[in-house]
């Protein structure tokens, strides 16, 4: 019965760690050790609460639930015990002294939760202004406010809130601000020189997005502008546009006219000792280091590479859980499909396992995982499970994750790749750097010794770049440009990146936008065209489809694909019941190809929640019975409801804006129409072989074997999405008029043979 894992048993090179070794910060080559370490907490006690636990008191005291007062004290306990909580006032009075800081602390030190409050009962925000702080991830900002909120024993919204895309959790009352970093580069769309925030903390600033990037490089200018020296009056308004700040218009400046405003303080935090390119970009700005706790951690590595890292996961998962002692198993994962997955194969192999061993709870995470069910990694087991946690990269330093002992590591990563010469972007599988290995093996060793399973031979971890390759240089920029012409700053060459992407991959940006009608022949944005793109927290094209489909009369449909699209795959398609799964989605199918059937998918969702409605009112009895239906039917049930949300928040902006909404109804010749219109530049024709050839790029492609055009082949497509494996495949796709081509984009087909 525990043959399972014996394929992979016995199949690890063990390499200790020791403590000395694991991840121990060392002194900053920019600030001397006396100075820029700060120290360690000394007291020996176990982890505390780390930057994204929500509920760890929970755990740990279940009786507190009913006890308030106790609660207060274990989470005055667990914050003393924190490593920051040492040197609380050797930090703000860092702040204070520097308008620009570095914070290098590991995952778990206390800083994303714990700094925010310490800037606040010092007086930061004693004028009312606001202290916020960025995550790459939205499911970090959701998790750290509620924990805070809770720290601070106040409503959530109220004195600590959160904002994400489509959903914002503040008011006016609100001093603590989590956000995702791409939410803050929109508000300064609004207000330039975000002047109601006093503090800005950039967290998890190793990671490099591309939203982060961008963000240090308008909080470098949005510095300048609120420095002593330049604070602005309305005669200065035009001189100030004669500083270098990225060629900011005058018009931008204006509704800054005279204010008075306080220099910015700006926070960068990183898990990564590598401080010194931010250092170096803020002109030699202070870094200073706080110290975490971690234990040793055993480094295994296999004897060879593994063929199948998914069945190599699988297997290791249950030689740790049959072979090992007791401790939570976190398994790093490249996406939602694979963390399905594996998810579905532990529990099938798990019924051939005695009873005795098949305490085993599985939990998902990835980034497009609705708010309340990422919750779900934080909160505790059944007594006497395991806890298997399958997460994508959100788990190397986005969130603390309790309990955790043991690490899988297939030393893999989806990310996004871009060739600026043919203006295709692609998600392709790659290799992770050795700074993501490291963060990855230090998971297992926050509360205690652990292991770290790597499915790799150690001479494979010697060949991993040092570290990942910033986004920006290897996606396309087409949303930042269009965010930066929105900001007033024309000169997107001479913007002060922290790392400058190529030309090519700029003008490339620019051009598509250009062709979008995002901008004038001048190359400034267009009025209303540009603009009303530049509202959307969406891919450019997706704005622009939404804007056109008024005049297609599709605005319905359109909505209802970019919401589904926005959003991981609603498919779900377990290996055992595939052809069974194909046979469901028949139903749903439309020889008008895959937007078409997402749009009739929706529909059904849409119709059969409002009959559950109106037989019950309680929530429930509901959601129990649209998971009921998204089984019948192999539909993602948690991708289906996170577009519910997206379509309705999107739906409340469309209304803002004063977009007419129309539908085509069951009639989808307008809406392919409207496709063509919107998704020009990814048109391809089928070759004489049956493969397609994308016109923009003249890359030969194959639609992917999920579309429901997969055998039927029409002459001509667009699609959405371009994936590199073992060759191009094309996802999204519907079938269009090659004609239509000429006559809906004439200004990029026109001239085209």
């Amino acid at each position: 019965m525990q043959a399972i894992p014996k394929v992979v048993a016995n199949q690890f090179i063990t390499k200790p760690v020791a403590q000395s070794q694991v991840r121990k910060p060392a002194p900053h080559p920019l600030s001397p050790a006396s100075s820029g370490i700060l120290p360690h907490h000394p007291l020996d006690l176990p982890l505390g609460l780390g930057p994204h636990l929500m509920v760890l008191m929970h755990w740990l005291h279940p009786e507190l639930k009913k006890k308030r007062t106790s609660l207060k004290l274990c989470i005055v306990q667990q914050r003393k015990s924190l490593p920051i909580a040492s040197v609380e006032g050797r930090l703000v009075e860092e702040v204070r002294k520097n308008d620009t800081l570095i914070i290098v602390g590991e995952t778990g030190s206390g800083k994303t939760t714990q700094l925010p409050q310490y800037l606040f009962n010092a007086g930061f925000c004693c004028d009312g202004k606001v202290i916020g702080i960025t995550q790459p991830r939205r499911v970090a900002a959701v998790t750290v406010a509620k924990r805070v909120a809770e720290e601070c024993d106040v409503q959530l919204g109220q004195e600590v809130g959160f904002a994400i895309r489509f959903e914002d959790v503040t008011s006016s009352s609100t001093r603590i601000k989590y956000m995702t970093d791409g939410l803050l580069l929109r508000e300064a769309l609004l207000d330039p020189t975000l002047s109601r925030y006093r503090v800005v903390i950039v967290d998890e600033a190793h990671e490099r997005t591309v939203h982060t990037d961008v963000l240090l490089g308008l909080l470098k200018k949005v510095q300048g502008l609120r420095s002593n020296q330049h604070n602005l009056k309305k005669d200065d308004i035009s001189s100030l546009v004669k500083f270098d700040y990225g060629g900011w218009s005058s018009n931008a400046l204006k509704p800054c006219q005279n204010m008075k405003l306080n220099p910015l303080k700006l926070i960068i935090m990183s898990a990564s000792l590598d401080a010194k390119v931010f250092s170096e970009f803020f002109g030699g700005a202070k870094a200073v280091h706080v110290q975490g706790r971690q234990h040793p951690v055993d480094i295994l590595y296999t004897y060879n590479p593994e063929p199948d890292y998914i069945d190599a996961t699988l297997i290791t998962i249950f030689q740790i859980h049959l072979d090992e002692g007791p401790g939570d198993i976190l398994a790093f994962l490249t996406g939602q499909e694979e963390i399905e997955s594996v998810d579905r194969l532990v529990h099938e192999r798990l019924k051939q396992l005695p009873e005795g061993n098949r305490n085993i709870l599985t939990i998902p995470m990835y980034s497009s995982l609705p708010s309340e069910q990422q919750l779900n990694v934080f909160r505790p087991a059944p007594s006497g499970f395991r806890k298997i946690i399958l997460s994508t990269n959100i788990a190397e330093t986005s969130v603390t994750i309790p309990g955790v002992k043991y690490v899988v590591d297939p030393g893999l990563v989806k990310a996004r790749s871009y060739n600026p010469a043919t203006g295709l972007e692609a998600l392709i599988i790659i290799p992770i750097s050795k700074a993501q290995a490291l963060q990855r093996s230090g998971r297992a060793g926050r509360e205690g010794p652990g292991k770290c399973f790597r499915l790799y031979p150690e001479s494979e971890f010697g060949k991993l770049v040092n570290s990942t390759v910033p986004e920006i240089k290897r996606c396309s920029l087409s949303s930042v440009v269009l965010q930066l012409k929105a900001l007033g700053i024309d000169d997107i060459i001479g913007f002060d990146f922290m790392e400058k992407p190529s030309r090519m991959a700029i003008v490339k940006s620019i051009e598509q936008l250009y062709l979008l009608g995002a901008l004038t022949d001048d190359y400034k944005l267009s009025d209303p065209i540009g603009f009303q793109m530049a509202r959307f927290p969406l891919d450019p094209i997706y704005s622009k489809a939404l804007i056109l489909s008024g005049e297609f009369r599709c605005l319905e449909e359109m909505l209802i694909v970019v919401a589904m699209l926005s959003v991981e795959t609603i498919f779900y398609s377990p290996r055992e019941k595939l052809e069974e799964a194909r046979t469901v989605w028949k139903r749903f199918s439309s020889p008008d190809g895959d937007h078409v059937m997402l749009v009739r998918i929706f529909r059904a969702a849409a119709e059969f929640m409002e009959k559950i409605r109106a037989e019950s009112s309680k929530a429930k009895k509901i959601d129990k019975s649209l998971h009921k239906w998204c089984r019948e039917n192999f539909i993602n049930c948690r991708s289906l409801k996170h577009s519910l949300e997206v379509h309705s928040q999107i739906r409340k902006q469309l209304l803002q804006m004063g977009l007419s909404f129309s539908s085509c109804e069951e009639d989808m010749l307008q809406f392919r129409r409207c496709l063509t219109a919107s998704f020009f530049l990814n048109a391809a024709v089928k070759q004489a072989d049956g493969s397609y050839r994308a016109m923009a790029s003249g890359q030969i492609v194959q639609i992917h074997p999920s579309s429901v055009l997969f055998r039927t082949k029409p002459e001509c497509i667009v699609f959405n999405e371009l994936i590199r494996t073992n060759q191009n495949y094309v996802r999204n796709v519907t079938r269009v008029d090659l004609l239509w081509l000429p006559e809906l984009a004439p200004q990029y087909y026109a001239t085209e043979n």
